[in-house]
């Protein structure tokens, strides 16, 4: 099987075959993994450049390891001390690299929709790992692995997203991906963080409540405060929201059932999520960064074309 799309640029863009065909092969490289050698020649003579304008450390990571366990050859690049710090366009910065015959660019951007762009101005192959506010594929193609290995399936699921959804790229991505493949959705936090178009938009449920989602969801995935893309105060200060919104041990032992807790990282202890929680039997937190290789993997690999995965 093929993915039906050249790029990976959000889950809007994927039918639920190519969601499918992700996570499973994700599973197979996780195997992979589990070896003594942890590599594999699949991607042997494949040249990807990491593009990253945008500060990562979780992600760009990932994105290494997983070229790296695929055997392909890498180029790191960032904006700070290049030539974009001298005027150079984005374009003319992705065509200097491509004339080294890159075959596929894997891009974090801070302005929305510039892995669209270099799509459609440049042969290789895009992976969108995160554009402004919009979307971050990867994250929810792992999020998903992560709920599955779980709870067996997403259809029917009960997943509550909590926090900053406002500037959460995360959170698009996973409303797309878990409304495409079956499951319910409840987004809960401050009403000034809250869109109001997702009812419209999404169909998924708005509460200001988070006992109220708690109450009600197999899994909450619980988001970071972004105060870097907020620029007007949204919420009094940082301990009254952990007062209001933060998830705390106390507040897990007041459910009459058992959770699943889970957060893209970095995490601010003590705001939107208490170390206890973060550390607890019931985060699965640490799993998602080991799924994020294997989902990274199975990504690169699906858009390369091959067809020899040796796993």
């Amino acid at each position: 099987m093929q993915l039906s799309t050249k790029h990976l640029l959000g889950i809007r863009d994927l039918h639920p075959k190519d969601v499918q065909l992700i996570l499973e092969t994700a599973k197979q490289f996780k195997e992979v993994l589990q070896r003594p050698i942890k590599k594999v020649p699949s991607l042997r003579d494949v040249t990807i450049v990491n593009l990253f304008y945008e500060n990562s450390t979780r992600t760009r990571i990932s994105f290494e390891l997983a070229e790296k366990r695929l055997s392909a050859d890498t180029i790191n690049f960032s904006s700070s001390g290049s030539s974009v710090s001298k005027g150079e366009t984005l374009l003319d910065t992705v065509n200097n690299i491509l004339s080294m015959k890159v075959d596929m660019v894997v891009m974090r951007h801070s302005a929305t929709g510039a892995p669209h762009f270099l799509s459609q101005h440049i042969p290789a192959a895009i992976v969108n790992a995160g554009d402004g506010i919009n979307e971050h594929p990867t994250q929810a193609l792992l999020d998903a692995l992560s709920i599955t290995e779980k709870l067996g399936e997403l259809k029917g699921k009960k997943v509550a997203i909590i926090g900053d959804i406002m500037h959460s790229r995360v959170a698009l991505s996973n409303i797309y991906l878990l409304t495409k493949m079956g499951a319910e959705v409840t987004v809960a936090g401050p009403p000034t963080l809250i869109p109001k178009y997702l009812t419209d938009s999404f169909g998924v449920h708005v509460t200001y409540n988070v006992k109220e989602a708690l109450d009600w969801c197999d899994v909450a995935n619980v988001l970071r405060i972004q105060l870097e893309r907020q620029n007007q105060v949204l919420f009094s200060s940082l301990r009254e929201y952990n007062r209001a919104y933060g998830i705390t041990k106390s507040l897990l032992s007041s459910l009459s059932k058992e959770i699943i807790i889970m957060h893209p990282g970095p995490i601010n202890r003590g705001v939107e999520l208490d170390s206890d929680v973060a550390d607890s039997g019931q985060s699965i937190i640490l799993d998602q960064v080991e799924n994020g290789v294997a989902v990274r993997m199975a990504v690169l690999y699906l858009l390369s074309g091959r067809r020899e995965a040796n796993a």
